[in-house]
């Protein structure tokens, strides 16, 4: 990746800096404007504090309510009790107003000052020697000389009455220096709130140009870096296409010489030979069945990558399975004098729902390196429900065991149970990560617990699906060619459209072995003619072949008239790619053959047709 996509990955970091910068401008100025609120609010407050503009007016109600009673009181002592309700009134009044100045307000600003203090107190002396009088619950009578005696008490409050004025007036003015004051800081404080929020409004502003354009920058960027990412994934995709087609390619080119190969090993194995001939046709065998294992796993590692290995799940007959398992391994753990135990728990349901392809090929991978780690002792693969849902298969092997630190790197590619530059055994590193995947893609999981000196073993967890068991007269075993060649079954005529001569030898071979007999076609062109010309039993389709390949030559045989339109056709291809499977059946093939074939796979291959085969010939 080049050119814009690569400067802008290169300013990242200077970029992440500069808004790590912003964010500390913004909390700053978010600190100080919350200060200032702050300091504010506090000012705020002091000012409300000198709000007590009340206290003046109160203290010159107090003093013309102090002369309305003194002249009242005055009147009725020189001239008579004329109006008792007058008096009374005047007399409330007062006591309401001399009240006021026992309030909390008017002692926060009063309470400091002595005279205030006395007058307030004499006051209060007086108020509660005229209640005896006037008061709600008077105690004595309102005769002339009490009203003398009250006359004379309020005439000694006259002088205090006026300081208490003046003080008053006094104490005003200095509340109103002092809210002055508290205003022009709280404008202060205003207006430096106001500045500080223009600059950082200004200064935000600024920050946030420059972030549009950076961000604009990073668009063009990343239009830039998406474009070039376009290309690198039309790239990667012609790529992973050109990788399939060589895959497939190389898997018919290689499995096709393998087809030659192991067919005739198979073939020759039916003849006579000599003790040491038929062990050195065995280690040939062997060697050869090595390399496709090899070549298998690599195939299904490319697959799972491109995410098109798939599974296929139908109805197993469990003990079947495992015995196919124990058959086939047999031989590898005798070879090594251990002991291969099978133990399936009877509790188990006769059939179940899974792929078998796939934990057949779980199970070998884990038994296959169980033998080969083991020197001594036995290898045991258990069948056991895990609760109601799981069916485990577990493999324990007597073996040297794993160490401690390798387990983790156990299940990945090219991991191996032994790495060092010593290792005794041989092994890809593959298998036990393809057995992991193809767990989880049946929906469970792999997993191994080991230590050294004390072997291993390996589980795979699946989902336990029950089935119904086959109808009365129905068999999961396979046939044999034996069995096609028994009474009940006649002779089949194959057509076999192979183009490599060598792969016309083996299955000629194969099919003779068989009991059947074969008529080749070294195209699809000549296939398809062939089946005009007289009708076949089953045909055997290569799908890889020149002028006309099997898929063609299928639809042209699917087109006829007569009974040719409805004979068995088999895929037999080298290509074990799944869409290649599709392909083969929407063209309207029957089944498929995956080379190389072994004579118990086409033995089988012809068990499943020959019914129809027969139906085909009788029609």
């Amino acid at each position: 990746m080049t050119g814009l996509g690569t400067d802008a990955l290169a300013r990242l970091p200077r970029r992440r800096a500069l808004l790590a910068a912003t964010v500390g401008v913004l909390v700053l100025a978010l600190a100080a404007v919350s200060w200032v609120q702050v300091h504010q609010y506090r000012l705020l407050n002091e000012t409300t504090k000198y709000q007590d503009d009340y206290l003046q007016v109160s203290v010159h109600q107090l003093q013309a309510e102090y002369l309305r009673l003194r002249l009242e009181i005055h009147y009725a002592s020189e001239e008579g009790l004329r109006d008792r309700d007058r008096l009374q009134l005047r007399y409330d009044v007062f006591v309401s107003r001399a009240d006021l100045l026992t309030g909390p307000s008017a002692q926060r600003l009063m309470g400091h000052h002595p005279a205030i203090q006395d007058t307030v107190t004499r006051t209060q002396a007086f108020v509660a020697r005229a209640d005896r009088l006037l008061g709600p619950k008077p105690s004595e009578d309102l005769t002339a000389d009490a009203l003398r005696t009250l006359d004379a008490e309020l005439a000694a409050l006259d002088a205090a009455i006026h300081e208490l004025t003046l003080e008053a007036s006094h104490i005003v003015s200095a509340q109103a220096a002092l809210r002055e004051t508290a205003v022009n800081n709280y404008n202060r404080v205003a207006i430096a709130l106001t500045a500080l929020l223009s600059l950082s409004t200004f200064g935000f502003a600024l920050l946030a140009i420059g972030q549009l354009r950076r961000l604009d920058e990073r668009r063009r960027a990343l239009e830039q870096l998406t474009s070039e990412l376009r290309l690198a994934q039309r790239d990667a995709e012609a790529a992973s296409r050109a990788k399939s087609a060589f895959l497939a390619n190389m898997s018919h080119e290689i499995r096709t010489p393998f087809q030659g190969l192991l067919g005739m090993l198979q073939v020759l194995d039916a003849d006579t030979l000599a003790p040491q001939q038929r062990a050195h046709l065995h280690t040939a065998r062997d060697s050869a069945r090595h390399l496709l294992a090899i070549l298998n796993d690599i195939l299904d590692m490319a697959k799972l990558e491109a995410g098109t290995l798939s599974v296929s799940p139908e109805a197993v007959a469990l003990r079947d399975l495992v015995g196919d398992v124990q058959q086939l391994m047999q031989p590898l753990a005798a070879a090594k004098s251990l002991a291969l135990d099978i133990d399936v728990e009877a509790q188990l349901p006769e059939r179940v729902r899974l792929d078998g392809t796939r934990v057949r090929q779980v199970l070998y991978n884990l038994i296959s390196n169980a033998i080969k780690f083991t020197d001594s002792g036995r290898v045991t693969l258990e069948v056991r429900p895990d609760g109601s849902e799981w069916l485990a298969f577990a493999v324990t092997d007597t073996g040297a065991g794993i160490d401690t630190d390798m387990l983790p790197r156990l299940f990945q590619r090219f991991g191996q149970g032994d790495d060092s530059p010593s290792r005794r055994h041989g092994g890809t590193g593959l298998g036990l990560e393809i057995s992991r995947n193809l767990a989880r893609l049946m929906g469970g999981d792999l997993t191994v617990q080991s230590a050294p000196g004390r072997g291993s073993r390996f589980e795979m967890r699946l989902p336990l699906q029950r089935t119904d068991p086959p109808p009365a007269g129905v068999t999961d075993a396979p046939a044999t060619a034996a069995g096609l060649a028994g009474p009940a079954r006649r002779a089949l005529h194959l057509l076999a459209a192979e183009d490599n001569a060598v792969n016309r030898e083996v299955l000629a071979a194969m099919i003779d072995l068989a009991g059947h007999r074969v008529t080749f076609a070294e195209d699809g062109a000549a296939a398809v003619r062939a089946a005009q010309a007289q009708p076949f039993d089953l045909v055997l389709m290569d799908l890889h072949m020149p002028e006309l390949d099997g898929i063609g030559a299928t639809r042209a045989i699917r087109a006829m008239a007569g009974p040719m339109a409805r004979v068995p056709i088999v895929a037999l291809t080298a290509d074990v790619f799944p869409e290649t499977r599709a392909r083969c059946l929407e063209a309207g093939m029957n089944d498929f053959l995956t080379k190389p074939i072994g004579l118990p796979e086409l033995t089988q291959l012809l068990a499943r047709h020959v019914d129809a085969s027969v139906a085909t010939a009788a029609a």
